[in-house]
């Protein structure tokens, strides 16, 4: 068994508050849960408005599956256009 897990740094220039802030997650992470079926979570960053730290957690039997999988979700939130992809790393364990 493979853990996957991917950080993932957004910049979200709309937000001018925490709670616009909490909406464009919420939205954007019940989408990538119904359609990759993956966990995924706000880890770091809670309180600025304008930046989002997400963890992203998926489980497989092969580093080539997981590898995919965690891709097409950062290729899924570059497409989000209320959020800027920043920074995001992915390791296999």
């Amino acid at each position: 068994m493979r853990v996957g897990i991917c950080t993932i740094e957004l910049y979200i220039p709309d937000a001018n508050s925490l709670k616009a802030k909490r909406q464009v997650l919420k939205s954007m992470k019940d989408k990538i849960r119904t359609k990759f079926n993956v966990s995924i979570a706000e880890v770091d960053e809670n309180e600025l408005w304008q930046k989002a730290i997400l963890g992203v957690s998926c489980i497989g039997n092969g580093n080539s599956h997981i590898n995919a999988m965690l891709d097409k979700v950062i290729d899924f939130i570059e497409g989000i256009l209320a959020v800027q992809l920043v920074d995001y790393k992915i390791e296999i364990i």
